[in-house]
């Protein structure tokens, strides 16, 4: 099977290398690149907890973070190696998951993300939102060709639903789903866990379908 992964350049080794060893052929084709919003300091000091909800925020907060640092709650494993350590990991990979595993009463949040990230996290923790980048879409010509397309962001599956392939999708959780289905992407399987052993038991369970 042709796997499209669309992960940005120099972020698609792991799940590549895990997509070739169980046989399927890898059709790279990155439809997102990042690019930071600034190379000021950011101070944590003041904060209880700073809440990441990507590995590209993490990136961005090692690099920029002075001071103490507070507690931290990663969205998921991969998030919270990008970070080098958290103090929490859902079992839930998702903004509700993290909001149900956080304290009742938190204290002073910070919440460290994309631009145009979901403002779940930052209303339902009454915390302060900090932009880290911002995420542009690519158009690659000609657009990819493959049997399965595996989309790991929301800002990816809107991005491949704009080239309209036709080609259908495993999604690694629900707001990436949510936005594969309104940019017209049909979504077979979703990944559970949200993760990458996840995401590659839904290729798994995809492949099977369609064979």
């Amino acid at each position: 099977m042709r796997v499209i992964v669309t992960r940005p350049d120099g972020q698609e080794h792991d799940l590549s290398a895990r997509l070739e060893a169980l046989g399927h052929e890898v059709v790279r084709c990155p439809l997102i690149r990042t690019e930071p919003l600034s190379d000021d300091p950011i101070d944590l000091t003041g904060y209880d907890w700073v809440v990441v909800t990507s590995q590209n925020g993490a990136r961005e907060l090692r690099r920029r973070a002075v001071g103490d640092w507070p507690l931290v709650a990663a969205i998921g494993p991969a998030t919270a190696a990008a970070l080098g350590h958290a103090d929490l990991v859902p079992p839930v990979s998702t903004q509700e998951g993290l909001v149900a595993a956080m304290p009742r009463q938190p204290g002073r949040v910070l919440v460290a993300a994309a631009e145009d990230a979901r403002r779940h996290l930052t209303d339902e923790l009454s915390a302060d939102f900090l932009p880290l980048y911002r995420t542009h879409s690519l158009h690659p010509v000609p657009a990819p060709v493959g049997d399965l397309c595996v989309l790991m962001s929301a800002s990816a599956a809107r991005a491949f639903g704009a080239l309209e392939t036709g080609v259908p999708a495993v999604s690694i959780g629900p707001e990436t789903t949510r936005a594969a289905g309104a940019a017209g992407v049909e979504v077979v399987e979703e990944a559970d866990p949200h993760d990458l052993e996840g995401l590659i038991a839904a290729v798994v369970r995809a492949a099977a379908t369609a064979s």
